[in-house]
């Protein structure tokens, strides 16, 4: 796409982030799978956004920093209850450009496939080993690519129906720089509005390799955050590193 960078989505997107994907369902049993990792803290979310996981973390009494390119959803994060409390640093999250170490670095929501290459984000995880604390994890949650989605090279899913609105998702993927270009489309009375995004996915196996380049290692990974199995027929995968 161009003209898109770190902060497109962002601050295209801030106003309606949080109407069009909802309060995750399991979003509180991230901020509890997370509280577990942290111990005592501090904690620093890469691509806080509007906070979805990180308030309820912060409300089981753990110091929780952020990153984010996008300071209009970081005006988001700060109207919300508790969210003017929260530190933010606005700027690329791959150089984790940050003050002190942290017990638990985490990254949700497929934000890390925001990094739009593959050097970004090996930079994000060498960055991020740099930033931990003795015993501290880093967490990534994604989805696994879809081999279906893929060899169709395009696809276009309806997310929800309303009474006066439809919200849609259209996908072109690019198998060999391994680039997903999408639009999040909100269809109305007033007409349509359009929200780009463009991400850069990553199997499981790529991302042990990028662990492994920075001196980190897996030490689970999980198929969801009630701690079910990763399995072939899993969508998504919660990944914990540590050092190696």
């Amino acid at each position: 796409m161009k003209d898109y960078d770190p902060a497109t989505y962002g601050d295209r997107m801030a106003g309606a982030y949080d109407d069009w994907h909802g309060t995750p369902e399991d979003a509180e049993a991230a901020a509890a799978f997370l509280a577990g990792l942290a111990g005592p803290g501090p904690a620093l979310e890469l691509g806080i956004g509007t906070g979805r996981v990180t308030i309820p973390l912060s409300r089981r009494g753990i110091e929780v920093h952020g990153i984010d390119a996008s300071e209009a959803m970081v005006e988001r994060l700060r109207e919300k209850p508790g969210g003017a409390d929260i530190p933010v640093m606005v700027g690329d999250f791959s150089g984790v450009d940050v003050e002190g170490r942290f017990s638990l670095v985490y990254v949700v929501f497929n934000t890390f496939f925001a990094l739009l290459t593959q050097e970004d984000q090996v930079c994000c995880f060498e960055n991020v080993a740099g930033r931990l604390e003795e015993g501290g994890v880093f967490v990534v949650e994604a989805f696994v690519p879809d081999f279906a989605w893929l060899l169709a090279g395009q696809v276009t899913q309806t997310k929800r129906v309303e009474v006066d609105r439809g919200f849609l998702e259209t996908t072109r993927y690019d198998t060999v720089a391994q680039r997903a270009y999408s639009h999040n489309i909100v269809m109305g009375e007033d007409g349509a509005k359009l929200y780009p995004v463009e991400i850069r996915y990553a199997w499981p196996s790529e991302m042990d390799l990028m662990a492994r380049l920075a001196g980190l290692r897996l030490r689970e990974r999980l198929g969801g955050w009630d701690r079910e199995p990763f399995t072939a027929q899993s969508t998504n995968h919660v990944s914990v590193y540590e050092r190696g």
